[in-house]
C-alpha cells in the first residue's frame, strides 16, 4: 500500500497491540507507527544554526537535578530559554508532598497580533508519572544525568490517547492525567494527542471503519470530551492526517469521524482542537490537498490545525506552509484559524526527501540523533514548548517571526524522539544525544 498522495513508499499494515504490551509501550509503539510512513519533499530547510540570530538569546533550559521544590524550582529549571519566568508548583499548602503538587510552566502573554491565543498567558501542566516513558529513567538517574534528563521529563508534553486504551478505561485514564498535570487548578492547560481512529495508517488505505468501529470511535470521543469538561486542554487530533488521502474509493467516512471529534471536543468550553495535517515536506510544500483534507475533517469547528508531528522538517517551513493553509481556508470562508507546530525533534531539521536520498533503505523513524556538535540533518530537541513563538532566540527571519506571532498559537512537544526508533522503549543514548546537541540547550 502506497503513501497517501502517491508518495511511493510502502507502509506496514495497521497497528494492533501485541499481547503483554504495557500502556507505555503501546503508546510509544503507536507513536512510532505514526512516524514510520513519512514522505520527503524538495525544498530547503530553515536557517542553519550558524545563521540563527543570537540577540536576546536566553540562558539554558536545564531543569533541576532533584524533584523541584517551591524555593528551588525556578533557578534549577532556567526557564529563560522558554521565554518564561518561573516554573510554579500549584498547591494550597506551604510545603506540599511532591506527589500531590503539580508542576507547571507559565507561558508568555498573547502577542498583540494574536490576542485570542488560548494557549498563552497561562501555565502548562507537566505530567509526572509512569505513563510518560521518560519519567522512570529520570527518577532513577542522579547527578548531571538527572539534570540533563529533566529537559525532557519536566517539560510539558502532549500525551497520546488511542485504541490501546479501551472505551471502558478511557475516562479514568484522562481523569488521572488531567489531575496529575493540573493539580486541580482549572487555569492550568494540559495537552493531549487523540490517536483513536481505527483503522488508520496503512490499514486505513485498505478498508473503512466498520459500523461497530464507527460507533466505538464516537463513544470514545464523547467520553473524552465529557471527562475533560471544564478543563483547559489543547488536543492534537489524529496525527498523520494526510492518510485521509488514501482511504478506499475516496470515502468521506474517516474524515466525517474526525469532523465529529473536532465538533464534539470543541464544544467543551476550554478545549482547543488542532486537527493534525502532516507537514510541509509531506505535502511537498503544496497546501491544496492539506486544505481539502482539513475542511473535510472539521477544521471549521476547531481552533485550527497542527503541523510537523512525527516529522523532522524545519519550523520556518511550517510557518510558511501553515500561513498558506490559513489563507486558503479564509478564502473558502473558514476564517481566523491558527496552528501549532511540533518542535520536539527538529533542532537540526531535515526533510523526508533529504533523508530518503541519503538513507534509501531506511524508514524515516530510523533517523539517528546527532553525534557531534557540528553535525546537521540529524535528530535533536527543537524549540522548547512555548507560546513566545517569535522570540529571536529561535533563529527565525523577521518575516517568519512576525507571521508566527500572528498565526502560531504555540510550539508543542507532541512526538517522542527519545524512544528507540520512536518505538516502545525509552532510549537513554538517544535522549542524551538529543539533549546534548540541541541548539536550544
Amino acid at each position: 500500500m502506497l503513501y497517501p498522495l502517491s508518495y511511493g513508499r510502502s507502509v506496514r499494515a495497521g497497528w494492533k497491540p501485541r499481547r503483554g504490551l504495557t500502556e507505555n509501550s503501546r503508546t510509544a509503539r503507536a507513536i512510532r507507527i505514526g512516524m514510520a510512513r513519512r514522505d520527503g519533499s524538495t525544498g530547503t530547510n530553515g536557517p542553519s544554526c550558524a545563521n540563527r540570530r543570537t540577540r536576546g538569546r536566553p540562558s539554558a533550559y536545564r531543569p533541576g537535578v532533584n524533584p523541584p521544590s517551591r524555593r528551588t524550582l525556578a533557578p534549577l529549571l532556567g526557564l529563560a530559554a522558554l521565554g518564561l519566568a518561573t516554573l510554579v508548583p500549584i498547591s494550597s499548602q506551604a510545603a506540599p508532598a511532591p506527589e500531590t503538587t503539580a508542576l507547571t510552566v507559565p507561558m508568555a502573554p498573547a502577542s498583540t497580533s494574536n490576542p485570542s491565543n488560548p494557549l498563552a498567558g497561562r501555565p502548562w501542566g507537566v505530567y509526572r508519572g509512569t505513563a510518560d516513558p521518560a519519567w522512570s529513567p529520570y527518577l532513577r538517574a542522579s547527578g548531571a544525568r538527572k539534570q540533563r534528563l529533566a529537559t525532557i521529563a519536566l517539560a510539558p508534553k502532549a500525551k497520546f490517547f488511542g485504541a490501546w486504551i479501551s472505551n471502558a478505561d478511557i475516562a479514568e485514564k484522562v481523569r488521572q492525567y488531567v489531575d496529575n498535570a493540573t493539580g486541580g487548578d482549572p487555569n492550568v492547560l494540559v495537552q493531549l494527542s487523540l490517536f483513536r481512529m481505527v483503522p488508520w495508517e496503512g490499514e486505513a488505505c485498505r478498508r473503512l471503519p466498520t459500523k461497530a468501529e464507527r460507533a466505538s470511535y464516537k463513544k470514545y470521543v464523547a467520553i473524552v470530551a465529557h471527562t475533560l469538561g471544564d478543563a483547559r486542554a489543547a488536543v492534537v487530533l489524529q496525527p498523520d492526517g494526510p492518510f485521509l488521502g488514501c482511504v478506499p474509493h475516496g470515502s468521506s467516512v474517516p474524515a466525517s469521524l474526525l469532523s465529529y471529534a473536532a465538533r464534539t471536543l470543541s464544544a467543551q468550553p476550554h478545549v482547543e482542537v488542532y486537527v493534525e495535517m502532516g507537514s510541509a515536506d509531506w505535502f511537498r510544500d503544496r497546501p491544496g490537498d492539506a486544505v481539502r483534507m482539513l475542511e473535510s475533517a472539521g477544521v471549521q469547528y476547531a481552533r485550527g490545525f497542527a503541523l510537523d508531528t512525527s516529522h523532522f522538517d524545519s519550523v520556518g517551513r511550517q510557518i510558511d506552509f501553515g500561513a498558506d493553509i490559513v489563507a486558503a481556508l479564509a478564502a473558502d470562508g473558514i476564517e481566523d484559524r491558527h496552528f501549532i507546530v511540533d518542535t520536539s525533534d527538529n533542532g537540526h531539521a531535515f526533510t523526508g526527501a533529504w533523508f530518503h536520498a541519503h538513507h534509501p533503505h531506511q524508514p524515516l523513524d530510523y533517523a539517528e540523533p546527532c553525534g557531534s556538535a557540528g553535525q546537521d540533518h540529524c535528530v535533536a530537541l527543537g524549540i522548547p514548548p512555548t507560546t513566545d513563538v517569535g522570540d529571536p532566540a529561535w533563529g527565525l527571519s523577521d518575516r517568519r517571526a512576525r507571521t508566527a506571532e500572528r498565526l502560531v498559537d504555540g510550539y508543542l512537544w507532541v512526538s517522542r524522539p527519545w524512544l528507540a526508533h520512536q518505538s516502545g522503549s525509552f532510549s537513554m543514548t538517544r535522549a542524551l544525544a538529543e539533549i546534548r546537541y540541541s541548539p536550544f540547550r
